[in-house]
């Protein structure tokens, strides 16, 4: 059985690692380089690191910043943020990168998607998906930070970017994003088990029988947090060890 995979997020504005609640309320949680040396020695299976303001200041992504984080961690490593073109995968993947993460500019263009996928190889394309659930109870796509509803499904959307060669979704439930109440069990359960790729679920972690929930009830592939370990929350060797304690495969912390 393929083990579960537990991976800390780096949320970067202006050079700093930040953490909100529902996309806003956007506070200071450290440096990125210490949280990121950090999570690799504590047993983090992978890292994200998501430039959240690029797309929106149409800028790339910080390259020197990645490639020092790069050359500090030895775990795979994934980066986000205004990723536009075959171009910029292939200087982050020069500066250190194992796989890119695209989101606005995917659902604007997907068709970058297969060419991505052509050119590295789907196992390092990873579509990023940031959903709310609205009034009517519908999963939609966001865009730009979560400023703008594409009025997308997002289950529609999901199965799109797999058949156009995405080897991997993140998927982060604006509604849960920082509340701490739990992951969004439905729509990660619903994609978890009708896509061919792993699922990322993203958004609410906040205990550690949140984690159990979403592997056990909602078959994520692998369980994203921010906020909890950047502040000290949950220590990841903890969070293992209950996983482990649970019957769901992790793999076990370095003695």
């Amino acid at each position: 059985m393929l083990t579960k995979r537990i991976i800390p997020c780096l949320d970067i504005r202006n050079g700093r690692t930040v953490k909100g609640v529902n996309f806003v309320d956007i506070k200071d949680a450290g440096d990125p380089v210490a949280l990121a040396v950090k999570y690799a020695a504590s047993g983090a299976d992978e890292l994200v690191f998501l430039d959240i303001t690029a797309t929106i200041e149409a800028r790339a992504t910080l390259l020197s910043l990645v490639n020092d984080i790069a050359s500090s961690i030895n775990i795979p490593f994934t980066v986000g943020g205004g990723i536009t073109s075959l171009a910029d995968v292939e200087v982050l993947l020069k500066n250190g990168a194992d796989k890119i993460s695209i989101n606005s500019f995917a659902v604007c263009n997907p068709d970058i998607i297969k060419e991505m996928s052509t050119a590295f190889g789907s196992q390092c394309v990873v579509v990023a998906i940031d959903t709310k659930k609205e009034i009517n109870e519908n999963w939609q796509v966001y865009l730009n930070g979560g400023r703008l509803n594409t009025g997308l499904d997002c289950s529609d959307w999901a199965r799109q970017a797999v058949d156009l060669g995405a080897g991997e979704i993140l998927l982060t439930s604006m509604n849960n994003d920082g509340t701490k109440e739990g992951f969004a069990l439905d729509i990660t359960k619903k994609l978890a088990e009708q896509l061919p790729v792993p699922v990322i679920a993203s958004g609410g972690a906040g205990r550690l029988e949140h984690f159990r929930d979403v592997f056990q009830l909602a078959a994520a592939d692998a369980a994203l947090a921010a906020g909890i370990f950047h502040f000290g929350e949950m220590l990841i060797p903890d969070l293992k060890n209950y996983l482990l304690e649970q019957g769901i495969p992790v793999r076990p912390n370095q003695q």
